[in-house]
């Protein structure tokens, strides 16, 4: 009687295949995981020296940017400093996204040093992203004083080098009353108006203003306050002095750190000129997908912020 063996035979060409699936498998993902690196290597290099995005969560910057606008912001303007890369916090990051808890920021901030690569000077009127001394988040003002400058302020009128900027007086502002901007009575004194059809506006006071170079841009006079004067102030070599076009709102260089800026700020710490707005919200964005597109602003995507500049003649 023959006796068969029951046990299954394996063949040198199967013993073979074994580690040879498993050196494969290995190989695949390590092939991801440095794909991955390459990637995220390649955007964090963009996002240092090309352009980032920006997302404006105060009302400092109004009527030019709304709270929920998000915009295109370029690195390379001014050329790049300390404040220009970006360098991923992983502590910020765990608090962020797993423990939902707010952050300042979610990047390291380099050390800090002088000078520039490259670097270019801001001009007159330019909204530019900085980091202020001291702090990891950005703000985000607009240029008035240079290098070199007497800045004063007289209630609530801009004074460069002894001389007021032009003011002029424009059409009331009805700026959109929503989650990102309920327009309260702290913020805008008596502007907010319901009309008889139930509907909700913020008419706020409007007043051009136009630079020495020509540039021309909108800002808000909500009321009297404290911000209104400055003491002349010559702006130190490498400063600018840089105010939010809210004029009543903004933690600018009028407002001592650590709430404001505390003073004019070293061309070192900006880290950006604005561009363009790419979309805005207006707040009431929730889990229902139906209210990612109802929370769009029509009209804000594509504005540029590159201010008005007037023909030299006209330019006093």
């Amino acid at each position: 009687m023959t006796v068969l063996n029951s046990e299954p035979v394996t063949t040198e060409t199967e013993t073979a295949a074994a580690p040879v699936a498993k050196q494969g498998w290995l190989a695949t993902l390590w092939a991801e995981i440095k794909g991955l690196f390459w990637l995220l290597l390649a955007v964090l290099a963009f996002h240092s020296f090309i352009a980032k995005p920006f997302y404006i969560p105060s009302i400092s910057m109004m009527p030019t940017l709304l709270v929920g606008d998000r915009l295109f912001v370029s690195k390379y303007a001014y050329g790049w400093s300390f404040v220009s890369p970006t360098i991923p916090n992983p502590v910020a990051l765990f608090h962020w996204l797993v423990l939902r808890e707010e952050v300042d920021s979610l990047a390291f901030t380099m050390p800090e040093s002088k000078g520039r690569v490259w670097g270019a000077t801001p001009e007159r009127g330019d909204v530019v992203i900085l980091t202020p001394e001291g702090k990891n988040q950005d703000y985000i003002k607009r240029v008035v004083g240079m290098p070199g400058d007497l800045f004063e302020m007289r209630g609530g009128q801009v004074y460069l080098n002894g001389k007021p900027i032009r003011q002029e007086a424009q059409p009331v502002k009805d700026l959109p009353v929503d989650a990102n901007n309920p327009c309260t009575e702290l913020d805008f004194p008596g502007a907010l108006v319901q009309e008889a059809d139930g509907s909700l506006h913020c008419y706020v006071t409007i007043v051009r203003e136009t630079l020495p170079n020509g540039v021309s841009y909108d800002t808000i006079d909500a009321r009297r306050g404290s911000t209104d004067d400055v003491a002349p102030i010559r702006i130190p070599k490498g400063h600018y002095y840089l105010l939010g076009d809210n004029r009543d709102n903004s933690a600018d260089s009028r407002v001592d750190a650590p709430i404001g800026l505390g003073g004019p700020v070293a061309w070192e710490r900006i880290g950006g000129r604005a561009e363009i707005i790419t979309f805005s919200l207006d707040g009431s964005t929730g889990i229902n997908p139906a209210s990612w597109f109802s929370s769009f602003r029509g009209g804000r995507a594509g504005t540029s912020l590159r201010p008005d500049k007037a023909e030299p003649a006209a330019a006093k």
